[in-house]
């Protein structure tokens, strides 16, 4: 019972503090106040504006594809080099030797423009949604919970493919696949861009649209749930901690690995449909079924150890250029 309870302090007109109740069977079992904010993490999670995002997102996309493009362009040589011809290529150092052999160095760069000109908006349309998306998400200290990072980076992933990702691949593929032709028919990006409308319609460059989205959904939500969870356990109780470049980049070649792995039969499919010999396949499952029974199992795989090396660079980088960029911005653009 509470001592300021008492009915004899009552009548004597004093007061005593509260105190813990006592427990009369064994005292050890005394209840006593937890100090309940020491385990509580200090700090909050800096909140990122979606127009900051877009700029820093935009930057770093266009850096990153300059330093990255020939390991794309080996990946999707590979992945377009079908058995049933048969391969043309040995391996991912064969297709670069054979490359510079009857194109130059200059061949590992062909297709180049098209990825430059969508590699911007397409990291920023990437993470400006996902930053859009999770401000309205996380708690008040400003942490996103793994099911809403994961959600968040699959919204991410299917704006930057409806958006951009789609029409830019399609050009991207035919570009490369026209590269082996006999008679290259596309002499440049606009060129090109401008023969398949005019063959094919606006629809011509949305071959795909559905792997592509599954693709990309996939893609970021592995990796913004493996970014953010690798950086929460990284600043612990502390999340106002700031993160060395180093270590975003660390985290950011797990994410890029962890994805590649994940999505890599999806990545063959979208490819295939949106290289010159579509035609061939009524869908994306008809495109699946006829790679399982005509390749086997391991063709899923074709161009995944070119396609590790690159996302593995190409996520470290971005997350890194795009970190700094936020930072930068943050002194001359002051957001709440």
């Amino acid at each position: 019972m509470d001592r300021r309870d008492s009915p004899l302090l009552a009548r004597l007109g004093g007061s005593a503090p509260r105190t813990s109740p006592v427990s009369l069977v064994n005292p050890a079992l005394t209840v006593r106040p937890r100090n309940l904010g020491a385990a509580a993490p200090s700090g909050s999670v800096k909140i990122t504006h979606p127009g900051k995002a877009i700029i820093a997102g935009g930057i770093a996309g266009g850096i990153e594809i300059c330093i990255t493009f020939p390991t794309e362009y080996v990946k999707t040589q590979l992945q377009l080099d079908e058995k049933a011809n048969p391969p043309k290529y040995r391996g991912p150092v064969h297709c670069v030797q054979a490359t510079v052999r009857d194109h130059g160095v200059r061949g590992l760069y062909r297709g180049l423009s098209s990825l430059v000109y969508g590699s911007i908006p397409k990291a920023a349309v990437r993470f400006g949604a996902f930053e859009l998306f999770s401000n309205r998400m996380r708690n008040e200290r400003g942490q996103l919970s793994k099911g809403n990072s994961f959600l968040c980076g699959l919204m991410a992933g299917a704006s930057e493919a409806v958006l951009v990702v789609t029409p830019m691949e399609t050009v991207k593929v035919k570009f490369i696949h026209d590269q082996t032709s006999g008679n290259p028919r596309y002499r440049g990006f606009f060129h090109g861009v401008r023969e398949i409308v005019r063959e094919q319609g606006i629809g011509g460059t949305y071959k795909g649209l559905f792997p592509t989205i599954l693709k990309q959904g996939s893609n970021q939500a592995i990796r913004f749930l493996v970014m953010n969870s690798l950086k929460d356990w990284y600043r612990g109780d502390d999340l106002s901690k700031n993160i060395n470049p180093f270590i975003t980049a660390a985290f950011g070649a797990t994410a890029g690995a962890a994805s590649v792995f994940g999505n890599t039969p999806i990545d063959v499919v979208k490819t295939r449909m949106q290289g010159l010999e579509a035609h061939k396949y009524k869908s994306a499952w008809d495109c699946a079924v006829k790679i399982a029974k005509h390749e086997g199992p391991r063709a899923f795989y074709k161009g995944t150890l070119p396609r590790l090396s690159r996302v593995c660079l190409d996520v470290a980088l971005v997350f890194v250029i795009y970190e700094e960029v936020v930072k930068m911005l943050n002194t001359v653009w002051k957001t709440e």
